[in-house]
């Protein structure tokens, strides 16, 4: 047998890992592919643009692959509206001040939504956040952008940096100097990937036209717990 190309390598390592990225609450990639909204050649396409780093472990026993992949390619053939929806107008508006940017903590244990259980949030590529009671206070329709993320995970570590916002430089780039910080209260959906907020919160968003435009924007950071966010991957 001749040498694998990789047209051939890239796709079937990486593809399998790919399928199995959280789509939102409810699904993963590998279900628009069995529903036929996405294609494997789609995947495949993807998997062709990863970046490869190879490294020797520290004992000189293995050598270490590791594969970048902009997971943005896969939101842009998802996101296909041309306007964003308008999150909801509250009746009655809350005083507020004027953030430049939003920040979700969801680093711990939290209670899942409608059930007696507890676990942590889990990443996914378009989560949803509601209020309290229940409120649908973004979704991946109320984002206007095609070529980034609707929203940007972090370590907890990296949003109390000795910096004028707090933040890692990266993320300070994305939520400005006065981001808004809020506590999420509980997760929510068959997957824990939702976060629910206090509904006061979520009126210092809503109350105010710059702070919606934050969500059209994207520059909303979520934390999530260090063993959500490393996880090492083996290929088969």
């Amino acid at each position: 047998m001749g040498e694998e190309t990789l047209s051939e390598t890239y796709p079937r390592l990486l593809r399998p890992y790919l399928l199995s990225i959280k789509l939102d609450s409810n699904s993963l990639i590998k279900d628009l592919v069995d529903n036929g909204e996405i294609s494997l050649e789609d995947i495949d396409r993807i998997c062709m643009e990863a970046e490869e780093a190879i490294s020797l472990s520290a004992d000189l026993s293995r050598m270490i692959g590791r594969y970048t992949i902009s997971l943005g390619r896969i939101s842009s053939l998802l996101v296909k509206h041309r306007g964003a929806l308008e999150p909801p107008r509250p009746l009655i508006p809350a005083q507020t001040v004027d953030y430049t940017g939003i920040i979700i903590i969801a680093s711990e244990e939290l209670p899942v939504r409608g059930r007696r259980a507890k676990a942590l949030a889990e990443p996914c590529l378009f989560p949803k956040i509601w209020d309290s009671d229940m409120n649908l206070i973004y979704e991946r329709n109320m984002f206007e952008s095609r070529d980034n993320p609707m929203v940007r995970y972090t370590l907890q570590e990296n949003i109390f940096r000795p910096t004028p916002s707090g933040l890692d430089g990266e993320l300070a780039l994305m939520a400005g100097t006065n981001p808004l910080r809020i506590i999420a209260r509980e997760v929510y959906g068959i997957h824990p990937t939702d976060l629910v907020i206090d509904h006061s919160d979520a009126l210092k968003i809503l109350s105010s036209e710059n702070n919606r435009r934050l969500l059209r924007e994207g520059r909303v950071i979520l934390v999530l717990n260090n063993a959500q966010l490393q996880i090492n991957i083996t290929a088969p």
